[in-house]
């Protein structure tokens, strides 16, 4: 089990957003929980001091290319980049230092999954180069995939069937609880316990981490397998619930430079 940090960008700042308000309308419905006075190269100075690889950069919306590319350039091959990806700029992210892109709308059509996209994508990069984003929100009994910011729910259900189908693609998968993202209201158990029995790749958990008990309840029934995010309970993102250094020691590589302080 390792902790992946993350620098999710809006307007070219880090911010930290609460799931689901972020939308192609005027930003009244935006929640923001946080928004950073230093810029997303100081994030990924910090990441890479601690060794944190396997991280990843989020682009909400336009206008966070520059600041994107300044993370990756701070720790080349240590960070991954979604948000906007797609088969033609997906090699130039790459070069530009990202470990792998993170693909969700693009391998979408009319609610289901394009697998001529994707399968053509997992070629041109190569599959280990490639996360697949899971990020899903509640339809009934099921957790149903949702694109466009997560505005826009698909007819693709995330199961054993689905990730067993998509695996054969990509490197990992990555999942944001989207109903809860955000929040630091607690995590979703069902969807955790769904992913703790499944165990063929990678997955990267995100969404309602409020304090160590939900961590706890992630290694417990993900069995260790199960990565995970934290967003706005972090100290380093305003929060109070838990320490970045904290978890850079327990969950990070066993040789940290410094506990605290300023990244060189």
């Amino acid at each position: 089990m390792r902790f992946r940090p993350c620098i999710d960008l809006h307007a070219g700042v880090v911010k930290q957003i609460v799931g689901g308000t972020l939308s192609d309308h005027a930003d009244a419905s935006l929640k923001i929980n946080f928004e950073a006075t230093k810029p997303a190269d100081w994030f990924a100075r910090l990441y890479h001091r601690d060794n944190l690889s396997g991280g990843h950069v989020i682009q909400l919306g336009p206008g966070n290319t520059n600041a994107a590319k300044s993370a990756l350039s701070a720790w080349p091959g240590g960070l991954q980049i979604g948000g906007g990806i797609d088969i033609d700029n997906a090699p130039g992210w790459l070069d530009a230092g990202a470990s792998h892109v993170i693909v969700t709308s693009w391998v979408f059509d009319a609610g289901r999954i394009h697998m001529d996209r994707l399968s053509a994508l997992s070629r041109k990069i190569g599959k280990n180069r490639l996360v697949l984003d899971l990020s899903c929100r509640r339809s009934g009994n099921t957790y149903v995939m949702a694109t466009n910011r997560w505005q826009t729910l698909t007819d693709e259900a995330v199961n054993a069937a689905l990730m067993d189908r998509l695996s054969a693609f990509c490197d990992e998968f990555l999942i944001h609880a989207v109903d809860v993202e955000g929040r630091c209201a607690g995590i979703e158990t069902e969807l955790v316990t769904l992913l703790g029995k499944w165990q063929k790749i990678p997955i990267t958990y995100a969404g309602g981490i409020a304090a160590q008990k939900d961590i706890d309840t992630i290694e417990a029934l993900g069995s260790g397998h199960i990565d995970f995010t934290v967003g706005s309970s972090l100290d380093i993102f305003g929060g109070t619930g838990l320490c970045y250094a904290e978890l850079a020691k327990r969950y990070g590589p066993s040789r940290i430079v410094r506990d605290s302080g300023e990244p060189s």
